[in-house]
């Protein structure tokens, strides 16, 4: 994964923000590299760290995949299918066109990342610029390790990579342990 963002899609509302949303549904965009994952793995990712089949309530909180072309389509078509066999329950994602991506406020960017003030002081050191931030691969990586995703060996792999001080990096091992 190379950037997340978290924003607004699926609807037509022009400058859409968390107050005034429209017909949104508040939504996360992935930028990955297809040479190191696919969106096939990303459509696992997507269906085992989410309760796909309670209804949100709202169009707000929908849970939806927004597909860019027929094969993405055909894919998350099949694995909501294959997700709903294995469940053997109603799956309530929808699948949906991809239309315009509004960029959610910044401070609604890298959740699990903003809960960790020491991390947090050296991301904004790094980053000063909010967007530059929120465009971060280093950024959105130590986000998804603090949400308790990725392996040890992935993580152990590219700590050093991630521009943290040995603090740092000790800190975020021990609460991707704790996330896991």
């Amino acid at each position: 994964m190379v950037r997340t963002r978290v924003g607004y899609a699926g609807g037509q509302k022009q400058n859409p923000t968390y107050y005034n949303l429209g017909d949104h549904t508040e939504t996360v965009e992935v930028d990955y590299d297809p040479g190191q994952t696919s969106y096939e793995r990303l459509l696992a990712v997507f269906w085992a760290t989410h309760n796909p089949c309670a209804g949100g309530g709202s169009r707000q909180y929908m849970s939806a995949v927004f597909y860019h072309n027929d094969a993405q389509k055909k894919l998350a078509l099949e694995t909501r299918e294959h997700e709903e066999a294995r469940r053997g329950t109603r799956i309530r994602t929808e699948v949906l066109p991809a239309s315009m991506f509004c960029v959610a406020e910044d401070y609604h960017q890298k959740h699990f990342l903003r809960a960790e003030a020491g991390l947090m002081r050296e991301f904004r050191a790094m980053y000063p610029d909010p967007k530059d931030f929120m465009n971060s691969t280093a950024a959105a990586r130590v986000n998804g390790y603090l949400g308790g995703n990725g392996s040890k060996e992935m993580l152990r792999a590219e700590i050093d990579q991630l521009g943290l001080s040995p603090e740092a990096r000790q800190t975020l091992l021990r609460l991707w342990e704790r996330a896991r």
